[in-house]
């Protein structure tokens, strides 16, 4: 399976491919690298991410995962940049428990491109972060989104 490594403000992180989709980001600097043109792609976008350049991803995803799954990833995408929703805000759209949506979150095989760090606890609690340190790691991710739409009022997405 291609991976490629970048080197972001959280450390290095590793993107994988399979099929020409992406499949997987990873904390830490994968052991066998091989760029392809959707990796290339995947690291260019992220890198514009981390400059505040781009706050919505244009690639191929295909995670691993249950249809219950599927449709929790895809509702962390629809979550626009610079917001959140809560664990239950998510489970009441898919009928579903807010443990499940959790369980689900927790288990995201592609991190940040699919924005499980959009996702709260109730009342607004920040909750925890499977990746980098945690639920700083989480903060840091919000704040840069905030930060970046801030500059550029009303535009969501690639930002100019």
């Amino acid at each position: 399976m291609p991976q490629l490594s970048l080197l972001t403000p959280l450390g290095a992180l590793t993107i994988s491919e399979d099929d020409g989709a992406i499949v997987a980001l990873d904390w830490g600097r994968g052991r066998d690298q091989e760029e392809t043109s959707g990796l290339r792609a995947a690291a260019d976008q992220l890198q514009d991410y981390f400059d505040g350049k781009r706050m919505v991803f244009e690639l191929p995803l295909a995670p691993f995962g249950s249809p219950f799954r599927q449709r929790v990833w895809a509702a962390l995408c629809a979550i626009p940049p610079g917001e959140t929703r809560s664990y239950g805000d998510i489970a009441r759209a898919l009928g579903s428990s807010a443990r499940a949506v959790g369980q689900a979150n927790g288990d995201n095989p592609i991190p940040i491109i699919i924005p499980c760090h959009r996702v709260v606890g109730g009342g607004g609690a920040l909750g925890g972060y499977s990746g980098g340190e945690g639920p700083e790691t989480k903060r840091y991710l919000l704040e840069l989104e905030r930060r970046a739409l801030r500059h550029v009022p009303g535009q969501q997405g690639i930002l100019v």
